[in-house]
């Protein structure tokens, strides 16, 4: 496969990746982000843990849809992630969720 055949390959599936996106988020309560992925999620529950000299987080989440291009289901019933670095957690508002139109792929 050479270099532009690859490339229109990947940028396909982000492509396919963003519509599924705008299809289901408003399935779901929650947006997570950590340092690795971005999930979608009806649950969740972000815990510090201290250690000796340090802490972490520990982030359980239920009903999930995880945002990861090579994954073959990313529809997950739940997610555990274990992080040193920054989470994010934003609730999403309970109404139909509408991309502006300028982010809008094929003019809906």
């Amino acid at each position: 496969m050479d270099e532009d055949a690859f490339d229109d390959y990947d940028r396909e599936l982000e492509l396919a990746l963003f519509r599924e996106y705008r299809d289901v988020v408003a399935q779901f309560q929650y947006v997570v982000e950590t340092e690795r992925r971005f999930y979608l999620a009806n649950e969740v529950n972000v815990v510090r843990r201290d250690t000796e000299n340090d802490f972490y987080f520990e982030i359980s989440m239920k009903d999930v849809w995880v945002w990861d291009i090579y994954r073959a289901d990313r529809f997950v019933k739940s997610v555990r992630v274990l992080t040193f670095k920054d989470v994010n957690v934003e609730e999403l508002q309970r109404r139909e969720f509408e991309l502006p139109d300028e982010l809008s792929l094929d003019g809906k």
